[in-house]
């Protein structure tokens, strides 16, 4: 018999019978750790080999938990907004950015058509100098 839906897959009936065709060791094989009930392995186990996590060597520093991840916005995004001043707050209300981690920086990629006050807690030279070439303001906000 099909279900009507083809999306809703059939679960597998296992343990019910020789002519089921996943009777008796119910799609299990033949004794072993993964026959036993209650069996589980956890992420990147690989039956007792020495797992890759553990074979290769540990390089490095990792300094996230003092990184600054800023939130990034374009020159061609703000050109886009027309207004004269652009503060993170304008760009979380029209919705330019979900969310502010660790501050807003200012990338160069596109053209602003006016001079824009542009203020931010961070800025790429190019961003800037394109800001400035118009007759705008770069303003750096403190952290």
């Amino acid at each position: 018999m099909r279900h009507k839906t083809p999306h809703k897959k059939r679960s597998k009936r296992l343990g019910r019978g020789i002519g089921s065709g996943h009777g008796k060791t119910s799609t299990r094989g033949h004794k072993g750790q993964r026959s036993r009930s209650g069996y589980r392995f956890r992420p990147g186990f690989e039956g007792g080999q020495n797992p890759l996590y553990r074979r290769l060597p540990k390089r490095g520093f990792n300094n996230n938990e003092f990184k600054t991840s800023y939130t990034v916005v374009n020159l061609k995004q703000i050109a886009m907004l027309d207004e004269k001043e652009i503060t993170p707050e304008i760009l979380r209300a029209r919705g330019v950015v979900k969310k502010l981690q660790d501050g807003l920086k200012v990338l160069g990629m596109g053209d602003l058509k006016s001079a824009v006050t542009v203020k931010a807690h961070s800025f790429s030279a190019s961003a800037k100098s394109k800001i400035e070439a118009q007759g705008g303001q770069a303003v750096l906000l403190k952290k």
